[in-house]
């Protein structure tokens, strides 16, 4: 017979996760979704979905709702709050019915930020008595910042500090994405107390050893994100294009979707690099991380400039997970959790630097496995499988014995 859950009384606690993204490819979203279901919790998700996706779906026991279609092809500003309002609006409508609706309401509400207004989606679970987590994936007024370019003293900028200091007010908690975030956001707008951090720790369940059967004798190296101007893809594709005739065995293969891919693609021909620069679509984590897991080397080349450089980039401790040696700009968040033990470092915005770096790993296979060594030994100690309990305790002292 299974025995309760801890702390949650002599029934499951039902938890419903609000996020605008694909649930399917957000690894923060599905390590906790996935943690709370695996000790018996009922567990939701509100989310976007893909052309062609079904509504609603169950991936790993979690049920999925995908209220709202999304194409990643904003333009402007304008147009991607619009499909962020639109989100906010259908949301607040999903979990307003739920809770107004009989005994089908929430025990814990727990929003994902891109917004920070999202939080208030949960306006009706918290009057039923839900808790609200508010997790903030990327700082807002930062964000928005290093995306449109809106400078800190705009009014702009200033509205999105005041919704970032009523949004956290009404959550029960914030969760902050790293700890340079978490002293940001204690000093502007959250009482310490109320403040925690989760990385975005790689579940082995996702993120393992994959054996590698590759003999075509070339040097793979792989991006796997967001195409936005702050993560820096041209700067490799420029790099690769350096580094060309000295690594003739040298490809780098980009899996994204976003604003840049159009400037991205037409960089690739331009710079006559269709045989060795090669951009395909965005994968559910299922089908790109055996693809990643394949590569040889793994490529964050991330601008430091504003967001960007406080930034945690989730693929660098997957890379390590997954025991592919990496490539990172040196930004101040990588320099806090990051040595060069771990991972190889290039002066950030600088194709030269980075073309360097290419070198170095390419020539020298025993800088590879040793830096693959020492990141394995590091992911280890720093998995969701180690850090998934504080979670589940923060979820129980939050929602308490139901």
């Amino acid at each position: 017979m299974m025995s309760p859950p801890q702390g949650a009384g002599t029934r499951p606690l039902r938890v419903c996760h609000v996020v605008y993204a694909f649930y399917e490819s957000d690894s923060r979203v599905r390590m906790y979704a996935e943690a709370s279901v695996g000790r018996g919790d009922q567990v939701e998700v509100v989310s976007l979905r893909k052309p062609g996706q079904k509504i609603e779906g169950l991936v790993e026991g979690v049920k999925v709702h995908r209220i709202q279609e999304r194409i990643v092809d904003e333009h402007g500003s304008w147009d991607y709050l619009r499909r962020i309002l639109k989100f906010f609006m259908l949301s607040a409508r999903f979990l307003s019915c739920r809770c107004l609706s009989g005994d089908r309401c929430f025990d814990l509400v727990h929003v994902h930020s891109v917004p920070d207004f999202e939080v208030f989606a949960a306006v009706a679970a918290k009057l039923r008595g839900a808790k609200v987590i508010l997790d903030i994936h990327d700082l807002v007024p930062e964000f928005y910042a290093g995306k449109f370019g809106a400078a800190e003293e705009s009014l702009v900028f200033r509205s999105l500090l005041l919704a970032e200091k009523v949004s956290t007010a009404f959550a029960d908690h914030v969760i902050t994405a790293n700890h340079l975030w978490e002293k940001t956001l204690i000093r502007r707008a959250v009482p310490k107390e109320k403040c925690s951090t989760f990385l975005n720790y790689p579940a082995p369940a996702f993120f393992r050893k994959y054996p590698r059967d590759r003999r075509d004798g070339k040097i793979r190296m792989i991006y796997p994100g967001t195409l936005n101007r702050h993560q820096g893809v041209d700067i490799a594709v420029r790099a690769l294009d350096l580094v060309r005739n000295e690594a003739p065995e040298a490809e780098l293969y980009i899996y994204g979707e976003g604003p840049d891919r159009p400037f991205l693609e037409k960089m690739v021909t331009d710079l006559s690099l269709s045989d060795r620069v090669f951009i395909r679509n965005f994968l559910p984590l299922e089908k790109i991380i055996p693809i990643v897991a394949d590569a040889d080397i793994g490529i964050v080349p991330k601008r430091a400039e504003g967001f960007g450089d406080t930034a945690f980039s989730t693929k660098i401790l997957e890379f390590m997970a997954l025991e592919v040696p990496v490539i990172v700009a040196k930004t101040t968040i990588d320099r806090y959790y990051f040595d060069e033990t771990l991972v190889e470092y290039f002066t950030p915005g600088s194709p030269e630097s980075l073309a360097e770096a290419m070198l170095r790993l390419i020539e020298r296979p025993q800088r590879r496995a040793s830096l693959v060594a020492n990141a394995t030994n590091y992911v280890r100690k720093n998995s969701w499988q180690v850090k998934k309990s504080n979670y589940l305790r923060l979820v129980d002292d939050l929602a308490g014995a139901i």
